[in-house]
């Protein structure tokens, strides 16, 4: 991967393939861009469908710069990542795709920055606000940095601890990115959705809460389930294929 240096000289990580449309592609918390995108062969159904895909991995994560100071993940900072890239890289219009904590980005990027002319948002609902409040943002975070990981009582933070370290995540910056967190776009932010979105979920997601909340509160969006829970949905043939045409019709 190249790297860039974002606005406070963090280095971001990026790759930029293929020509056409450009399509960016931005993955979830602890995950990173092969993980999330690479390997279950997202980005290669885009290549071949004559898009330009350009991945991020997100501050934090993967191989961009990873802080452990909290500050460094405030105040929408993977926002202006994003913007910084396309400033980099030259790119006047793009399609957005965002999962989990990426589509957060992606939303608040779409409302934020014209050059955003379509947007999917996978692995997303208003439910994922329950694991977003100070107690379970500091229950995780605590789960991240626990020295014995056998001492976690919380669920859902054990969860998350142990998906982590199944990326090889770097627990102290993400648990940095836990406290900085603000939980997914509230529905203010949601009716400001200016561009045609397909909301990508998992049938059995149980994280997101209700499937159809987020197309429910975008002006121009469409709900389409796929096959799979929270971390099984994006690998599934159907996920690919149902972003892959969407992009072609919109």
């Amino acid at each position: 991967m190249q790297r860039f240096e974002s606005f406070d000289g963090v280095r971001i990580a990026y790759d930029d393939m293929g020509e056409g449309d450009a399509t960016l592609l931005h993955h979830g918390f602890a995950s990173n861009s092969y993980i999330n995108w690479v390997r279950p062969g997202v980005a290669r159904a885009l290549l071949e469908a004559g898009r330009r895909v350009v991945l991020i991995d997100a501050r934090g994560h993967g191989q961009s710069d990873k802080p452990h100071d909290v500050e460094a993940y405030r105040d929408g900072a993977m926002v202006r990542d994003v913007q910084g890239l396309l400033d980099h890289l030259d790119i006047r219009h793009l399609a957005v795709v965002g999962y989990s904590m990426g589509s957060f980005v992606a939303i608040r990027l779409a409302v934020s920055d014209p050059r955003v002319r379509t947007l999917v948002v996978g692995g997303a609902g208003s439910g994922q606000a329950s694991i977003a409040t100070r107690a379970q943002v500091d229950a995780i975070a605590d789960g991240l940095l626990a020295a014995d990981k056998s001492e976690i009582t919380d669920a859902t933070a054990l969860a998350f601890r142990t998906f982590a370290e199944a990326t090889g995540g770097d627990l102290a910056a993400l648990a940095a990115i836990q406290r900085a967190r603000s939980g997914p776009p509230n529905e203010d932010v949601l009716r400001m959705v200016a561009v045609p979105t397909l909301v990508l979920n998992g049938e059995r997601d149980t994280l997101v809460g209700p499937l159809y909340s987020f197309a429910k509160a975008i002006p121009q969006a469409e709900l389409q389930l796929v096959p799979g829970d929270h971390i099984s949905a994006v690998v599934k043939p159907e996920f690919r294929q149902a972003l892959v045409a969407f992009l072609a019709k919109s």
